[in-house]
């Protein structure tokens, strides 16, 4: 890791006796071997893919706004791969990305840019994705814990706190926590199965298959991640699908975590990432490197797509990357 990197990460994370404390959400990251491991791994792919040549035909200008894309989040990989230059200030850039860990963001100015990525994506609360989910896919995933009877996951609305834990309904609920049926994901072996869905101009481009015991079905690790195409997994009303609901809840650039229950086939998005770290740390190191080019290949398509917007339409500039795209195609 290197002295800027360094200084970065201290910046944004408090010591405690626990471990780290994210500074911005106030969550925790335990100092276990297991975090090390996952360290040494990221400043190997850091390492690799600042080796790697850039995606980009053109210099583009990218600001991450109100937080800055550090290098462990997939978005700063991707630009950096794509070789644009990352600015300051939001008037001196072409693309102009909303990026904060927070659950809930203000809209930024989209005006005179050639396009931004995520303004419209506001709120990533558990009660919004969990809303869309049930509209886009046909079958809600939220239930009410004092009727519900049976299993069900009680996971805290907020953004990225990985604290989901099974409980028996009915119950009366928690304070700032939401319930969701407990989808069944479970793959031979005892392992459950995720579908880390990756989202680029508001369109599905790949699919990370992260995979754990069964018993570590909440956890913030993978014993085992498989890069896969999308036909793999999903078909084509799926993909629309997912298509349909990146744009409902505003994301352009990000991730999905999508759940197959195994019994029925149907589809559950439980988590909508727009400051992912990634790829997986426990993807081998050549498809970390193939999944953030085909994702900076996949932006470098979006602009071409902005700037032909751009020259027929003059109101493209102010226009989200995902959403706004495909209301005028």
């Amino acid at each position: 890791m290197n002295r800027q990197n360094f200084r970065n990460l201290v910046s944004d994370v408090r010591f405690t006796p626990r471990g780290l404390s994210v500074k911005a959400t106030g969550h925790d990251v335990p100092m276990t071997i297991g975090t090390l491991v996952d360290t040494w791994r990221w400043v190997e792919f850091d390492r690799a893919l600042r080796k790697a040549p850039s995606v980009g035909r053109e210099q583009i200008k990218v600001c991450f706004t109100p937080m800055e894309a550090r290098p462990w989040y997939f978005a700063r990989a991707i630009v950096d791969l794509y070789g644009a230059e990352v600015v300051d200030r939001p008037e001196d850039a072409d693309i102009v990305w909303s990026f904060d860990d927070a659950t809930y963001t203000d809209e930024i100015d989209v005006s005179g840019k050639l396009m931004t990525v995520n303004a419209l994506c506001n709120d990533v609360s558990k009660t919004t994705v969990s809303r869309v989910s049930g509209e886009v896919f046909g079958t809600d995933l939220a239930v009410d814990p004092r009727t519900f009877s049976g299993l069900m996951v009680e996971k805290s609305e907020i953004n990225g706190a990985h604290d989901g834990r099974k409980v028996q309904g009915p119950i009366e609920p928690k304070e700032g926590f939401v319930y969701q049926r407990l989808i069944d994901n479970e793959i031979p072996g005892g392992m459950v199965e995720d579908l880390r869905t990756t989202i680029m101009g508001g369109r599905p481009v790949m699919v990370f298959r992260k995979r754990r015991p069964i018993d570590q079905r909440f956890a913030n690790a993978n014993q085992d991640v498989i890069l896969t195409s999308l036909e793999d997994v999903f078909s084509a009303q799926d993909i629309r699908q997912i298509t349909r609901y990146a744009r409902e809840i505003g994301l352009d650039a990000g991730g999905l975590d999508v759940l197959r229950d195994r019994h029925t086939g149907q589809l559950f998005v439980v988590d909508a990432n727009k400051t992912d770290m990634g790829p997986p740390m426990a993807l081998p190191l050549a498809d970390k490197l193939r999944a953030t080019r085909m994702m900076a290949e996949a932006l470098e398509r979006v602009i071409d797509e902005a700037r032909s917007m751009r020259r027929v339409e003059p109101f493209a500039a102010a226009m989200s990357l995902g959403g706004g795209l495909e209301a005028a195609l």
